[in-house]
């Protein structure tokens, strides 16, 4: 399990799956959780990341996300697991890196901090607090489309120099800044944008945390494996047959086609809390036509 010690550095390299969060009459159905966690493991994914964006953690409150994770915990057969964790309120969030740190966790996804836009010296301070309060490694998730702040290059260089900070979800959009951090080296990147798995672990990142791997964890786990070896033109195929599946998952907001991708196989309710809605009719009926195909190939 990727721990700080002060012999070791942690290692996130691999492919960790983003989890969706189950839902059964409103209530977060633990069940169908446990079991979608203990699929996964049997299909060699590296770990768990609960309550991020696809978990619709901005949707539970803190009793609901300990009992995700816990459940997580549970379930996952020894392997990792990511807390996600995010917030504009600097005390509440340092207090809750303090607590969700009591768990046997191997680390911390953190956020941006969203609405308040801060500037770049905030955004040290903030990330810079929460790893003071953490005593697990920490991800630094970068994704400005939804905390409405970009998280420059210099001040990602600055924050691998704090001794809890370890890597990066990288959703930042910007492929040079992507490219300076695999080069410096002290952060590992994984991309947390699905649809760049292939690209930027042949830049040289170190692997994903995706929400596509809910289902066909298999390939995915494959895919980053031959990426890992470097194995590029048979991780090439691989990819091609994943690209449709990815950007179909990604058609209408996430994670609405995932869980009527899931409640078709039966694995749970297609239910999301509001303003988060279900998928499309004519986008689940291509959902699963394709997961058709792909089951057969």
């Amino acid at each position: 399990m990727p721990r700080l010690s002060r012999t070791s550095t942690p290692d996130f390299s691999g492919f960790w799956v983003a989890l969706v969060t189950p839902f059964r009459d409103g209530a977060v159905d633990h069940v169908a959780l446990s079991s979608l966690t203990r699929r996964l493991a049997g299909e060699g994914v590296t770990g768990f990341v609960p309550c991020g964006s696809t978990g619709e953690a901005a949707a539970l409150d803190e009793a609901e996300q300990l009992a995700v994770l816990d459940t997580v915990l549970a379930a996952a057969d020894g392997l990792p697991v990511v807390m996600g964790m995010s917030g504009y309120h600097l005390g509440k969030a340092t207090a809750w890196a303090r607590k969700l740190s009591e768990r046997p966790i191997a680390g911390l996804l953190v956020a941006a901090p969203h609405y308040v836009r801060p500037s770049q010296a905030g955004l040290l301070e903030w990330f810079g607090a929460i790893a003071d309060a953490s005593t697990v490694p920490v991800l630094v998730y970068d994704i400005p489309y939804r905390t409405g702040v970009t998280i420059a290059r210099d001040t990602l260089l600055a924050l691998a120099a704090h001794p809890r900070i370890h890597g990066i979800k990288d959703c930042g959009g910007d492929m040079a800044k992507t490219r300076a951090v695999i080069a410096d080296g002290r952060l590992q990147v994984l991309t947390g944008e699905d649809h760049q798995i292939f690209g930027t672990m042949a830049e040289g990142g170190a692997g994903a945390i995706a929400a596509s791997g809910n289902v066909h964890a298999r390939r995915f786990v494959q895919l980053v494996r031959l990426l890992a070896d470097n194995r590029l033109a048979e991780a090439r195929p691989e990819w091609q047959a994943l690209q449709p599946l990815v950007e179909m998952l990604f058609a209408e907001p996430n994670p609405g086609p995932l869980k009527a991708l899931l409640a078709h196989g039966g694995e749970m309710q297609d239910e999301l809390r509001s303003p988060m809605t279900r998928a499309s009719d004519g986008l689940r009926e291509r959902l699963v036509a394709l997961d058709a195909r792909l089951s057969r190939r």
